[in-house]
């Protein structure tokens, strides 16, 4: 399609992007703006990742740009740094070998068809081949500014469709995180997924359990992070994707109206709020909330079946819940160690004799702990409810009405536990 023919202008793309664009071009390269930009563009959306394809190798690109680095085993990549921003630059990709040789340098699958690594460069019509979705098939083409669509990407987006390029259960195969990005994609863009795209997708679902951790980690923020969330985990449900994911808690939730199924759609809920609204999230609080009831329920059983008082079992459950989680969905210790925070603190919470209130309010993750008590308390309602709610008038009062709240708990209470003091032995007399 030449410029006059479609409506995809330089002005929407980010001027890092052309000059990446013009120095590729200017020395010899072909080179295009590939995915979702284009994509996002011809939607009337704002696009904010620019990635670049090019017939130059990675090598040839970090010898253009000072501020190259390569990255990636399983396919190369360069990334050029322009501060903050990134721009993503692919050498057209060629079909990768079909032989399973665990020897090749270039291409490798696993026995399930997964491809490990896939460093076989070819032809941009080849590359438009190995692209996963029709609607990411468009090139841009800064040399004359036309637009190269090779799988039907416009049409797509004219019916509004989520269509794999190629056979189906192929390229689920070689990369099972496609079923994720179907779903995603579906969301974002308010499309349907085609029956030939979604078909296989409850059966193959458990090819998840096949990529590592650290990838989902990142793929699983992209999923609920979206300000979407709540429809993203709905559509992951249907597709029987939530379950790879969070297989601890995916039992939990076979019931609509249970206790945990309200719990997890009212967080997402709110998270998409506060991300809507230009708010402030951090996947700390998603992680703790999913693994919440799994981990109440993995205490009762330890105090159940190993005689061990709460505190220990709590405790124990908690390391217990992490660690198996963790063997899904890599979480980062910059946001483990605010879980652990926020579920020890439900425990602190009901403590507010003395000083503990104040000592409380000044911790942390107080605040964290505190919605995460709130939203608790709006699900399960009674004594919980009344807790959270003694809490919010807490943190709005004056420091009298504190004083005076703490007092009426106290007598409301029939005064502060004691700690039992510990007699002090007597010196033994020296002989």
């Amino acid at each position: 399609m030449p410029r006059a023919e479609h409506a995809v202008s330089r002005e929407s793309f980010s001027e890092n992007a052309l000059k990446v664009l013009y120095r590729l071009h200017n020395s010899g390269y072909q080179a295009y703006l590939v995915g979702g930009c284009i994509r996002d563009v011809m939607l009337g959306k704002e696009p904010k990742d620019f990635d670049v394809t090019t017939d130059a190798t990675p090598e040839q690109i970090k010898g253009l740009f000072r501020n190259c680095r390569l990255i990636g085993r399983r396919f190369r990549l360069a990334h050029i740094v322009f501060g903050r921003e990134i721009i993503e630059v692919a050498t057209f990709r060629g079909h990768h070998e079909t032989s399973q040789d665990t020897e090749s340098k270039v291409s490798k699958q696993s026995d399930h068809g997964q491809l490990l690594r896939d460093n076989v460069f070819g032809s941009i019509e080849e590359d438009a081949q190995r692209r996963d979705f029709t609607i990411n098939a468009m090139y841009y083409n800064i040399a004359d500014f036309s637009i190269r669509d090779f799988a039907g990407g416009m049409q797509a987006i004219k019916d509004k469709k989520i269509a794999l390029i190629g056979d189906p259960d192929t390229r689920y195969k070689e990369d099972p995180v496609r079923m994720l990005r179907a779903i995603r994609f579906a969301v974002k863009l308010n499309m349907t997924i085609s029956q030939e795209t979604a078909e296989p997708i409850k059966r193959m679902a458990p090819l998840m359990a096949n990529i590592p951790p650290a990838r989902l980690f990142e793929e699983v923020l992209k999923l609920l992070l979206s300000g979407q969330g709540l429809d993203t985990y709905k559509l992951l449900s249907e597709y029987h994707l939530f379950e790879p994911l969070f297989p601890q808690l995916a039992p939990l939730l076979k019931q609509p109206e249970s206790r945990e199924n309200r719990f997890v759609e009212q967080v997402l809920t709110n998270t998409d709020n506060r991300i809507n609204t230009g708010q402030r999230v951090t996947p700390a609080f998603i992680f703790a909330a999913f693994m919440w009831y799994p981990l109440e329920e993995r205490c009762e059983q330890l105090m159940a079946e190993g005689g061990l008082n709460h505190f220990d079992a709590f405790n124990l459950a908690l390391n217990d819940v992490l660690n198996r989680q963790i063997q899904r969905i890599m979480i980062p210790k910059r946001f483990s160690i605010p879980i652990r925070d926020i579920w020890q603190l439900q425990n602190r919470l009901p403590k507010r004799y003395g000083r503990r209130a104040y000592q409380l309010l000044e911790h942390p993750k107080f605040r964290a702990a505190y919605d995460f008590l709130l939203l608790r308390g709006q699900i399960e309602g009674g004594k919980l409810l009344e807790l959270a709610e003694w809490w919010t008038d807490f943190q709005e009062a004056d420091e009298n009405q504190r004083k005076n709240m703490l007092n009426i708990l106290r007598e409301k209470e029939g005064g502060a536990p004691k700690r039992a003091r510990r007699k002090r032995k007597k010196p033994k007399a020296s002989s």
